[in-house]
C-alpha cells in the first residue's frame, strides 16, 4: 500500500484528534474517508517524548479498515501501553506521533531474506510471540543477528530461540510517517 502525502496527513490528524478527544473532551470530528484508508491493514502508532519511546501499540494484521486501526491503536498507545502511564494534558504538546502501516507478513525459512532497515520481524514459538518494527533495528544500529535476538527478547524467549526448528520467523515492511 502506498499512501499519498494527503492520506498520511489525514491519518496523523485522525490519530491526534482521537487522543485529544480523550484528553480535552473534544467532540467527534467528521472526516471524508478515501477508499485507500478503508482497506484492512495492520498499523502501529508510536508516541515519543523528546525522542524517547512514550507508547507504542499496533495490530500486526489487517482486521479493521486502516483509518479505524489508526484511531484505535492511537488510543491504546496513549492510554493503555502497559509500559507507561497514560499520556496527560500537560505533556501532550511535547509528544511526537509516528504511524507505521504494515504490509502483510511473509513467513521465511532463511534469515538471508531479512533486510535490516527494510523489514520488521515477527517471531512465534509456542505461546510466545514478539514483533519489532523495521525502524527499531535502524535506530539502534543493529545487525541482522542482533535484530533477531531482540525480537526473541520481546517475545519473552531466549535470544537464540529464533534458531529453533519450531520457531516461525516472519518479515514485513512498513510505510512509516
Amino acid at each position: 500500500m502506498s499512501l499519498s502525502d494527503e492520506e498520511k496527513s489525514q491519518l496523523k490528524q485522525m490519530a491526534r484528534d482521537t487522543i485529544e478527544g480523550v484528553l480535552f473532551g473534544k467532540k467527534d470530528i467528521s472526516y471524508t474517508i478515501p477508499e485507500t484508508l478503508k482497506v484492512k491493514a495492520g498499523a502501529f502508532v508510536t508516541l515519543k517524548k523528546k525522542g524517547e519511546l512514550r507508547g507504542c501499540i499496533g495490530y500486526i494484521r489487517g482486521i479493521l479498515p486502516l483509518y479505524e486501526t489508526v484511531e484505535e491503536v492511537a488510543l491504546q498507545a496513549a492510554f493503555h501501553d502497559p509500559r507507561f502511564d497514560s499520556v496527560d494534558m500537560g505533556e501532550w504538546n511535547k509528544i511526537d506521533l509516528e504511524i507505521s502501516v504494515l504490509t502483510p507478513m511473509k513467513k521465511i525459512k532463511d534469515i538471508e531474506e531479512i533486510e535490516v532497515g527494510v523489514h520488521g520481524l515477527f517471531i512465534e514459538k509456542g505461546l510466545h510471540s514478539g514483533l519489532l518494527l523495521p525502524q527499531v533495528a535502524t535506530e539502534n544500529k543493529w545487525d541482522k543477528i542482533t535484530f533477531l535476538e531482540y525480537t526473541c527478547y520481546k517475545a519473552g524467549l531466549p535470544k537464540d530461540a529464533w534458531r529453533s526448528e519450531d520457531a516461525d520467523i516472519y518479515i514485513f515492511s512498513a510505510e512509516v510517517f
